[in-house]
């Protein structure tokens, strides 16, 4: 399993600890987004940033679009580049993977764990509060997908 995190607040009045925090996780922007395994290093990590970044439980649906439409390879990620440099026959393969651990971003050359995204459609319902009493910050589970839907721009389709 892993978890995607969102940063959703601005680094503005932020002490050192939790500006490495941030770059520890590749979190340097608004909107960005980074996927993570569930490891206890990486949720010290956003428990000490808690207060300015969003995460939840990604599926293979999401990291796979996430993949094709987002990663900082040229032109998206193909499954003609996954096939060549990893064992696996495609996209949507390769993310399967990575959920279960059986593959790192690291596999195929110039992908990083970062993504690039748009504010979602429609705004943050609150950038203040916390998920279960009606904000956008903290814990959301499953329903980290759909705010990355909403996250993915106006050019796509």
């Amino acid at each position: 399993m892993r978890y995607a995190v969102v940063r959703i607040r601005s680094p503005r009045r932020k002490d050192r600890t939790q500006n490495e925090t941030f770059r520890h996780l590749r979190l340097t922007r608004v909107n960005h987004c980074t996927v993570i395994p569930d490891r206890p290093e990486y949720k010290g990590m956003i428990k000490h940033v808690q207060h300015s970044v969003t995460w939840g439980e990604i599926d293979d649906y999401t990291l796979s679009r996430l993949l094709k439409e987002r990663s900082t390879i040229l032109d998206g990620l193909t499954d003609e580049v996954v096939s060549e440099q990893t064992k696996f026959e495609g996209v949507d393969e390769f993310s399967k993977a990575l959920l279960k651990g059986d593959a790192e971003f690291s596999d195929i050359d110039g992908l990083e764990n970062r993504f690039k995204l748009h504010p979602p459609k429609g705004g943050f319902k609150g950038v203040k509060k916390v998920y279960k009493n009606g904000g956008s910050l903290g814990y959301r589970g499953q329903d980290i997908n759909q705010l990355i839907e909403k996250m993915f721009g106006p050019e796509v389709k």
